[in-house]
């Protein structure tokens, strides 16, 4: 009698070890679900980054050709306001 009664109880420890065993896997499948939906989430989120850095590459780039065509008018413009303070002291030679 004694061994039948050491079954249920040997029976119920089996059951509350598989489960524990079963909870332990489910959190662990519920870990790793999270974890690979953060993945898909960094992913998404470095695709993202790399699209700005396209556009802020297009503008930097549109920036520097701005600038340089600035820096040909400013030449174009110096050399303006000296021919005509050339002119202007030409002039004044003249209205002497």
């Amino acid at each position: 009698m004694a061994s039948v009664e050491s079954q249920p109880r040997f029976g119920q420890s089996v059951k509350g070890l598989l489960s524990d065993k079963v909870g332990s896997c489910s959190g662990d499948v519920i870990a790793l679900t999270r974890q690979v939906l953060k993945g898909s989430r960094s992913q998404e989120l470095l695709g993202q980054a790399a699209r700005n850095m396209v556009i802020q590459e297009d503008a930097i780039l549109h920036a520097e050709d701005s600038l340089r065509k600035m820096s040909i008018i400013t030449t174009h413009l110096q050399y303006h306001v000296e021919h005509s303070k050339n002119l202007q002291d030409q002039l004044r030679h003249l209205l002497k």
